[in-house]
């Protein structure tokens, strides 16, 4: 067995059923249940949001979820093709709402993206996301001048992380 597959065999204790995890999560953020999301974190977990960014411990993970449902209704989240290690976990998703954001009340929001789970002592110690912000905007009526602000937030959040100084220094150096 090689270094790879035996990182694979890994297992964190305490994960038993990352699919039902993701029905819970699901769950809990249709029904505006953030004490309930909440809960499948640790204490120190973090929710990085694709729209508002990172919330850090149950009571900022329960506030996001209330403010979701100031911001839209009708949710519905579906989870599909998890994997996980016990580590880590991804799945791909479909999410839908109907948006209450002034300007835009009304209108049905759907896209989908890929989730990625740390995983610690059988909960969630970080979340974040990956999916297309301008697409869900775009379906709000959002003038394009507000879908470039908020998608030149989402980059500049992401290129001011250590994980993309290395790139963007490659980059940088006009010999590279």
């Amino acid at each position: 067995m090689d270094g790879k597959e035996a990182s694979l065999s890994v297992q964190e204790p305490g994960v038993i059923d990352f699919a039902k995890m993701l029905e819970q999560f699901a769950a809990a953020v249709e029904a505006d249940d953030g004490t309930g999301l909440a809960a499948l974190f640790t204490e120190d977990g973090v929710y990085e949001d694709g729209f508002y960014g990172a919330y850090a411990g149950a009571a900022a993970i329960a506030g996001m979820v209330a403010h979701f449902h100031e911001t839209g209704e009708s949710f519905r989240w579906e989870f599909f093709d998890p994997v996980s290690d016990g580590r880590v976990g991804y799945a791909h998703y479909r999410f839908s709402y109907r948006s209450k954001v002034a300007g835009a009340e009304g209108k049905p929001v759907a896209f989908e993206g890929i989730s990625h789970f740390e995983l610690r002592d059988g909960r969630i110690a970080r979340y974040c996301e990956v999916f297309d912000r301008g697409l869900a905007l775009a379906q709000q009526g959002f003038a394009p001048e507000r879908i470039k602000r908020v998608v030149e937030k989402a980059a500049a959040r992401q290129n001011e992380t250590p994980e993309f100084a290395a790139h963007l220094r490659r980059l940088a150096d006009r010999s590279a």
